[in-house]
């Protein structure tokens, strides 16, 4: 196998991809769990499509279609979800963004507790509206939020995603 990601089989590409997305899962659970930082729930939307993402990439991996079609098809479940996670972080970096006198009050409920009481689309448009706790930054690197770095993982493997389904071979 090639040094080259791009030179790799669909097949190595999009096992990489699931390996890509099982190790930003098992960093923000060591998050969660070792820093003691508990996700608020845009983080834990934005986990659900790194989880729908990564099961596309196994799936498309161990299955490896040689034609162009199935390919594709791959490419497009892989989309789907980074482009609903993008969604979820860009919104999530927006609220980061405010200044305090416009960030929205906390409002102290869990997403599973949502969920429950308010069913779950309702909890789905109260999550998206945003609340004071994912307006807050407690965690940077080189200066970057951790919303920011989710969206930028999310385009980086959506247009992986695609340029390995769709290119030539």
């Amino acid at each position: 196998m090639s040094a080259n990601p791009f030179a790799w089989s669909f097949r190595g590409q999009y096992l990489t991809g699931f390996a890509l997305c099982a190790a930003l899962l098992a960093y923000a659970l060591y998050v969660q769990f070792s820093m003691l930082m508990l996700p608020c729930p845009l983080c834990i939307l934005q986990r659900v499509a790194f989880a729908a993402m990564g099961v596309a990439f196994l799936v498309g991996g161990l299955h490896a279609p040689s034609g162009r079609l199935g390919r594709g098809l791959y490419g497009l479940l892989v989309l789907i979800p980074a482009a609903a996670g993008a969604g979820v972080a860009g919104r999530h970096v927006w609220l980061q963004s405010l200044p305090p006198s416009e960030v929205p009050l906390c409002t102290g409920m869990g997403l599973e507790y949502m969920v429950e009481a308010m069913g779950p689309m309702s909890a789905l448009s109260k999550v998206l509206t945003g609340s004071g706790e994912c307006a807050k930054v407690d965690w940077a690197f080189l200066g970057v939020s951790m919303p920011a770095w989710t969206l930028v993982w999310f385009i980086g493997l959506g247009l992986g995603a695609l340029w390995a389904a769709l290119r030539k071979r």
